[in-house]
């Protein structure tokens, strides 16, 4: 379903912490809020495709969503079948495991990553169509074409040599290309412009609600990140205040993610 070295990178539990300190926990936060806004009301049925161990799947199962999750790894799966009120099974974005019409919300936080070809993406993009309700929503996340230029100066990787590549190769084409053991860079990806998502929403039939900035710049402020974080007052405030510029277009290339709502067509 994936290729090997995406496969090695997710078994050794790259997505275990990642959201749970610094950026990733910025990322983990702002995505909850949008879904808080953007879900339907509890119950629905959520299919979390390519959901992981389940991070997000848990919270919403508690939340009282019926909550299922379709990952290709299957370490993924036997984790997120752990949580209580989620069920998981493993599958591919692309030819998903679900009847037509079977569920009120698609998540797909993460499967739009790994696809560098483009028909693949709307295969996918066509997949949740064909699997959510009628008026039912599509909340898929990609990673900004500019997203590692920008961390490669946050983190210093540039004193690599291996990795200017990596990056003139993403900011022409999009596909980050990684199949080094060393995997600091991530592993292989594709980094979408955001130009990009209206036209593979249109063609999947879907129609497009919103496009959002997840972190906007502030992924970028480094040690700084986690003093904020840390003080609940400055976490509210710093969430209000993304809240109110997440459409802004102007920020939507410098956040590292980005969330695309879209809905399918009322019956």
């Amino acid at each position: 379903m994936v290729t090997p070295e995406i496969m090695d990178y997710y078994r050794q539990g790259g997505e275990r912490d990642r959201l749970a300190a610094g950026a990733g926990r910025l990322e983990f936060l702002r995505t909850w809020d949008v879904l808080n806004r953007m879900l339907p009301e509890a119950p629905a049925d959520v299919l979390d495709v390519g959901g992981a161990t389940g991070v997000y799947a848990g919270p919403l199962a508690r939340a009282g969503y019926r909550v299922r999750v379709v990952d290709p790894v299957p370490e993924h799966v036997a984790q997120a079948a752990t949580r209580p009120g989620v069920t998981a099974v493993r599958g591919d974005a692309r030819m998903l495991p679900v009847a037509d019409h079977g569920v009120d919300a698609v998540l797909l936080l993460g499967p739009l990553y790994h696809l560098p070809i483009r028909a693949e993406r709307v295969a996918t993009w066509r997949e949740a169509a064909r699997v959510v309700r009628p008026g039912g929503v599509v909340v898929a996340a990609t990673i900004s074409r500019f997203a590692s230029l920008l961390d490669g100066f946050v983190w210093d990787y540039f004193t690599d040599a291996r990795f200017r590549p990596l990056v003139e190769r993403a900011l022409t084409d999009g596909v980050h290309r990684n199949i080094d053991a060393d995997r600091r860079w991530f592993t292989s990806a594709y980094f979408h412009h955001p130009d990009e998502l209206t036209a593979e929403v249109a063609e999947s039939g879907l129609l497009l609600r919103r496009r959002v900035a997840v972190e906007g710049p502030l992924w970028m402020t480094g040690a700084r990140l986690p003093e904020i974080l840390a003080d609940p007052d400055l976490t509210d405030l710093m969430l209000e205040m993304l809240r109110g510029v997440e459409e802004e277009p102007s920020l939507l290339g410098a956040s590292s993610h980005l969330l695309t709502i879209a809905s399918a067509p009322p019956g």
